[in-house]
């Protein structure tokens, strides 16, 4: 039996999600680009405006996703980062940028209106505009809403890197500084109160991936090890070399060197 190549299954299931939203939260409007998988380090995606031409000199942008962190976020992070750059993308095309990599007030009202919220830190009170920009999702929003609905179709993001980055805790997209990228984007930690949500958006399908568990398993601990929560605290007990995301704040937690 014949299997899907793994370009051809990886990058369907991105165009997939940009031809889903582009309808549902752009009402069909965004012109095509072309996704890509980029590795830049603190980064979680960015927009590119016209990156590419082809042979006969048509142009089109670019919009990259950082493979590294595919495994150690939730799957509904990665589509946020998306959403974060076509929003990027309907700004180049039909609104008002400012200056390279920044987040003004038409792009931070566009993304709220989607269901989206701007913010500096990740988190509620964190400023809307600004060079350094994540976001999280509004309750009962349209991208909450739409992304159940593309969920319940069965969409994945199948393939990961088995060699993931540490994903900072609420990290704020970067800067590229002179490049040609006009805007870069992260998709931040997400609300918990999500509820609209399936399971599966929270977790990614990952075997070295756990939640934090917050209180000790009986039994034989001996080669058991603690595992701390840089942002919350937050302990939980498992075997060496366990990759465990805390479900507060979506972070890696560290190996302590005491033995539990």
């Amino acid at each position: 039996m014949s299997q899907v190549r793994p370009t051809e299954e990886a990058y369907a299931e991105l165009q997939q999600a940009y031809d889903f939203y582009s309808l549902e939260l752009f009402d069909g409007g965004l012109p095509h680009c072309l996704i890509t998988f980029q590795r830049l380090k603190r980064t979680y995606g960015y927009f590119s405006k016209d990156r590419f031409s082809r042979r006969d000199g048509r142009k089109t942008d670019e919009i990259a996703l950082n493979p590294e962190y595919f495994a150690v976020v939730p799957p509904v992070e990665v589509l946020q980062t998306l959403v974060h750059e076509m929003t990027h993308l309907w700004q180049w095309h039909f609104g008002k940028p400012s200056r390279a990599c920044y987040h003004n007030t038409e792009w931070a009202e566009r993304m709220e209106a989607i269901g989206l919220m701007p913010s500096s830190t990740g988190g509620p009170g964190g400023r809307r505009v600004g060079q350094k920009m994540a976001d999280y999702v509004i309750t009962g929003g349209k991208f909450e809403l739409a992304t159940a609905r593309l969920f319940a179709t069965g969409f994945e993001i199948t393939w990961l890197d088995r060699y993931p980055a540490l994903p900072p805790a609420r990290m704020p997209s970067m800067s590229k500084g002179s490049s040609p990228v006009s805007g870069a984007g992260a998709g931040a930690s997400i609300e918990q109160n999500a509820g609209t949500l399936p399971d599966s958006a929270w977790i990614a399908p990952s075997e070295t991936l756990a939640h934090l568990v917050e209180s000790q398993k009986t039994g034989n601990r001996s080669n058991r090890i603690k595992y701390t929560c840089p942002g919350c605290q937050n302990n939980a007990w498992g075997k060496p070399k366990l990759k465990l995301i805390c479900g507060d704040c979506n972070v890696l937690l560290s190996e302590a060197l005491e033995q539990a």
